[in-house]
């Protein structure tokens, strides 16, 4: 297969240029951010100790180790990212702690030819909304778990349930006449904001006791990060790297303006209205696999 028809080659070319070594340089602020998502995550999806887990999009290790130090020294969490930059950082992370039970693995899940009937669960932290063809994705996943292991992963939900998640765009947009809008269903934060395709992707790739569950979990990034967050990542940060310097400013301000309604005691405070979903992996043999 060419380099041009490579599945997923936009978002590999985008987390290994630009935006992995951002989320890199960020990641102290993204972890603190994203911290109260883990609880629900690990807690539905531990296997117990000794356990074998599957980081999908694991970024730069935060969840992946989480899970390895509950495992204990005889389980194992793999985590798996498309950005070489993030899965570098975490196997650094991993070997700064000595977490031997904590791995990483620079692949495109989609199709990374995974051990078969390896894992007792499957875990993402928001890392599995940008797949092309996302109920391949999801197919080859399953091949990589055991019978009856449990898939549990975090999304966004809509754009509209997220309105800090959109402010930085509707603020620059004056500004930013050229800002791509996405479309709903393509790869990105928002692909995953219709439950009943979350649910199509599910029953065609093989998971079974599929749950979709609305969850409103509260959040935060200090006042000092603020500025740096909404300009350096997502379509904003991307889009201001071609401005000049006194319209990148005052784009800036304008967007740091747009956030003055979420500070509450040093800090944008918000909710991140996810869901929180969960399925069982439908053995092969009855996939006729």
């Amino acid at each position: 297969m060419s380099e041009a028809n490579q599945p997923n080659r936009d978002q590999a070319a985008l987390w290994n240029d630009v935006g992995g070594p951002i989320w890199v340089e960020m990641q102290e602020v993204l972890d603190g951010m994203l911290a109260p998502l883990e609880a629900p995550l690990l807690e539905e999806a531990f296997p117990g100790e000794g356990g074998r887990v599957l980081d999908i999009g694991c970024g730069a290790g935060a969840t992946a180790l989480l899970m390895a130090r509950r495992l204990g020294p005889a389980g194992h969490c793999l985590g798996v990212d498309i950005s070489g930059p993030l899965v570098a950082a975490a196997r650094a992370r991993a070997a700064a702690e000595g977490l031997a039970s904590a791995a990483f693995v620079q692949a495109d899940a989609q199709t990374h030819g995974f051990e078969p009937d390896a894992f007792d669960a499957v875990i993402s932290r928001l890392g599995v909304m940008f797949f092309e063809d996302p109920a391949a994705a999801f197919a080859s996943i399953r091949r990589a778990t055991r019978r009856n292991a449990k898939l549990v992963f975090v999304a966004w939900r809509s754009p509209a349930e997220n309105p800090f998640m959109t402010a930085a765009a509707r603020a620059a947009a004056p500004f930013l006449p050229n800002l791509p809008a996405p479309a709903p269903d393509a790869p990105g934060q928002f692909a995953f904001a219709d439950r009943d395709r979350v649910q199509r992707i599910l029953d065609v790739s093989g998971w079974t006791d599929v749950d979709i569950r609305a969850i409103d979990v509260p959040s935060g990034v200090a006042e000092k990060d603020l500025l740096t967050y909404v300009t350096k990542l997502g379509p904003v940060g991307l889009a201001l790297r071609d401005l000049d310097d006194p319209t990148r400013a005052r784009t800036a301000e304008v967007v740091h303006a747009a956030f003055d309604s979420y500070i509450r005691d040093g800090a944008a405070r918000f909710t991140a209205a996810c869901w929180l979903v969960s399925a069982r992996a439908t053995p092969l043999a009855a996939q006729g696999v």
